[in-house]
């Protein structure tokens, strides 16, 4: 699928939108989704770039990928590529995968364990933590010196086995925001937890959609029908406390609570899937003592790369065959995020309709959705400092 350019001059056309994002931090904000242009137009799409996807976090996979030295994770993060490493000293990284030689990628995207990254083209090599260790036939080149080679670098964190990635290298810690809501995290121990499954999927749709998605649980009466539904109604209210521009939590009520085997739940805790939502578009959500995380990370504008996983207590996870756990997980997963899939793309198509128009916001899904829009205007037109600190 592609996009072309927009007929209409980038400046007007871009300011508008940038105008109707920004009655979101009114008092009244409007009960409306956004416009369906901004789900289409490339010169937001590169403002967002710029604004969003090179200053926030990225949840992008759990600590299990990354459990022994010379794991590493490779990505793309907006066209930007990107590889999470564990050193030979058990250290973190994340870096830049693109030669500094010839502009290509040391590394496909994907998962594996090795000792070094060597470059296809010139066979340039590199240590895990950057660092250039080889360069053929360079010597005869005065002004090189391998020394001061190494691949850029980025920010890593590791919060209960959650790996982030911010693509400012000096950003303020995610841990300052995730702390303001470990308190509705402390009881599913999310440091004692194991990755039992995951999956990475591409999905042509604008990654504001998928977020929207993900930010409430109304969609669940129509394309969950038969599998979410049942379990966490759609009809039901939730509850949604924004913690920072960062970090929001909410609750979505199941039908019938779910008894915790492992885990110190609270009867809240047993009764609610505990949701919290990392802006711009990563999350968590519980049920019982199973614990998804889930991230959405734009590709370009009318694709996203949907990165996840399913965690349970240690105690859990051995009492079952680890490849048939790992089955039934991704089956289970698979079916909730095919529907998901199949319902966004068609909204994609459709938002490229030239009888498309904002809807109205369901009271169901105001709380989470117009948190997010907020969170985006913030981002997108306020000054450079945003989200600032705490």
């Amino acid at each position: 699928m592609s996009t072309t350019m927009s007929s209409r001059p980038a400046g007007p056309a871009l300011d508008e939108l940038l105008g109707e994002l920004r009655a979101y931090l009114s008092c009244n904000p409007p009960m409306l989704s956004l416009p369906p242009r901004a789900f289409t137009d490339p010169h937001l799409y590169e403002l967002e770039r710029e604004k969003v996807f090179e200053r926030c976090w990225w949840l992008v996979a759990h600590a299990d990928e990354l459990a022994e030295p010379g794991d590493y994770v490779a990505l793309s993060i907006a066209g930007e590529p990107v590889v999470i490493t564990r050193d030979a000293d058990r250290n973190l990284h994340a870096l830049s995968s693109v030669c500094r030689h010839k502009q290509m990628p040391v590394v496909e995207p994907g998962a594996g364990n090795t000792d070094a990254f060597t470059c296809p083209y010139h066979l340039w090599r590199y240590r895990l933590d950057g660092q250039l260790t080889g360069a053929p036939l360079m010597k005869g080149n005065p002004d090189f010196d391998p020394k001061s080679c190494r691949l850029p670098e980025f920010a890593v964190e590791d919060y209960g086995g959650l790996i982030y990635v911010n693509l400012d290298k000096d950003a303020s810690p995610i841990s300052a925001h995730m702390d303001l809501a470990a308190g509705e995290l402390a009881n599913y121990r999310l440091d004692e937890m194991v990755q039992v499954a995951s999956w990475v999927e591409q999905w042509q749709a604008n990654w504001k959609l998928a977020v929207e998605n993900g930010s409430e649980n109304y969609h669940v009466i129509g394309l969950h029908r038969s599998t979410l539904d049942p379990i966490m109604p759609g009809r039901n209210d939730v509850y949604i406390r924004p913690y920072s521009p960062w970090v929001t939590f909410g609750r979505f009520p199941f039908a019938q609570p779910i008894d915790a085997e492992v885990l110190p739940l609270t009867e809240e805790q047993q009764a609610n899937a505990t949701v919290v939502l990392n802006f711009p578009s990563g999350g968590l959500i519980t049920f019982g003592d199973q614990l998804a995380w889930l991230s959405f990370i734009p590709q370009s504008i009318d694709r996203t790369e949907v990165r996840g996983g399913v965690l349970l207590p240690r105690a859990l996870a051995e009492q079952s065959d680890p490849e048939q756990l790992r089955k039934d997980q991704i089956e289970g997963a698979a079916s909730i995020n095919e529907e998901d899939r199949i319902g966004l793309e068609a909204v994609q198509r459709g938002v490229g309709s030239r009888f498309a128009e904002r809807g109205h916001l369901s009271p169901k899904e105001q709380p989470g959705v117009l948190t997010f829009y907020r969170n985006l205007a913030r981002a997108l037109v306020s000054g450079d400092d945003y989200p600032g600190e705490l």
